[in-house]
């Protein structure tokens, strides 16, 4: 049997068995991935090869996962949530970025490891986040709206940090701001443009054909992403700006909602592969600092929001949830972790994904165990 589908194969059996046992302790799928990853990983028991071709195939679900956002972004949703939550956004990314940044040099990391730790420490997790806000009941509507709107500004940053990042530390000249802030608003036009007169006029003549409708929206994210990563853009971008460029279209919740099944297999390898870098060893001979970062998060981020959040005229109540709600680090952190491995030591990379790893565990049980939640323990908090 070759390598590669046997690797696939024992990946997916055991991780269904690792997620039934994380559901029952009621934590994030992305930690039971991370985890199982770690364990099966070349550092631990060793059971898994390929780690390469692993690497590449979760590479597409980032991808995916980043046109998906582009999908949820119309021009109207947008605006409707500058200007509810633009100013909570960047005044809480000023306190992240300086908590982060400080912490990192206090920690003996290099100015550029400092900068990317900063970054990572900016996004709160959207899977955390979403999941665990109920959608029924009246009182979380508003629960809803506002973590919800504060993620999407957050995503906005999040890949303008990621084009950053990309950059690898290039002095900042007049082909860097280029390549930064002047290339992708060109592809986005070219994309607009080439979405208005060639991609919506063939599937309106053909959309009866399910397979073709998808078909077409899975090229349609793989040809820019192409188009830009040829152009000096990374793929993910490409495939965000791809997903800007349909969003206003009735359409794209319908597209984003099929695609999510296929984003979700490639996430699984993703997360596992991140999990097959860490080394156990090192990561606890760096065990301290890893809680030190990890709990500033959990203790400051709650905190900040709840003040900023009342501050705009949001009860007290209502501002400490949603602030316990964000107070994590997010996926987009093991995100930028990985666009950054070359740019990063493996002890502060190993630092910073632990942290990260750990605020998610933390802020998972702060929430199934306080506040109203599909996966709660007691029944008063149970709901959907």
């Amino acid at each position: 049997m070759p390598q590669l589908l046997q690797t696939m194969m024992l990946i997916f059996a055991l991780t269904a068995v690792a997620a039934s046992v994380g559901m029952f302790a009621r934590q994030p799928l992305i930690i039971v991935y991370i985890v199982l990853g770690c364990v099966l990983g070349p550092h631990a028991l060793g059971w898994i090869g390929e780690s390469h071709a692993i690497e590449e195939l979760g590479h597409i679900g980032i991808i995916f996962l980043l046109f998906i956002v582009g999908l949820d972004l119309p021009t109207k949703r947008i605006k409707n949530v500058f200007r509810q939550s633009i100013l909570t956004v960047l005044v809480s990314s000023v306190v992240f970025f300086g908590l982060g940044f400080g912490l990192g040099f206090l920690l003996g990391f290099e100015s550029r490891e400092a900068m990317i730790t900063a970054l990572a420490f900016l996004f709160s997790s959207t899977i955390v986040g979403v999941k665990l806000v109920p959608r029924t009941a009246l009182h979380h509507r508003r629960i809803g709206e506002l973590v919800i709107g504060l993620l999407i500004l957050q995503d906005i940053l999040a890949v303008l940090a990621l084009l950053y990042v990309s950059s690898s530390g290039e002095t900042i000249s007049l082909l860097a701001w280029l390549k930064v802030f002047g290339i992708p608003p060109l592809i986005v036009l070219g994309a607009i443009l080439c979405a208005k007169f060639v991609f919506w006029p063939l599937m309106q003549k053909f959309d009866v054909v399910t397979e073709y409708t998808f078909l077409m929206f899975l090229g349609w994210c793989m040809g820019i992403a192409f188009c830009a990563h040829a152009l000096g853009v990374t793929f993910e971008i490409g495939a965000f700006i791809a997903g800007v460029a349909l969003a206003n279209s009735s359409a794209a919740q319908l597209v984003a909602s099929t695609l999510e099944p296929l984003q979700d297999f490639f996430l699984v390898l993703f997360f596992f592969y991140v999990g097959t870098t860490v080394d156990p060893i090192l990561l606890w001979s760096v065990a301290w600092q890893v809680g030190l970062l990890a709990l500033a998060c959990v203790l400051i981020k709650p905190l900040v929001f709840r003040y900023l959040i009342g501050w705009l005229g949001e009860d007290r109540k209502t501002s400490w949830e949603v602030g316990y709600r964000l107070g994590q680090n997010s996926e987009f952190s093991l995100l930028i972790l990985y666009v950054a491995a070359t740019q990063m030591s493996d002890r502060a990379s190993l630092i910073v994904l632990g942290a990260t790893v750990l605020t998610l565990l933390i802020s998972s049980y702060v929430v199934v165990f306080n506040f109203k939640n599909p996966i709660a323990l007691s029944d008063h908090l149970r709901v959907n």
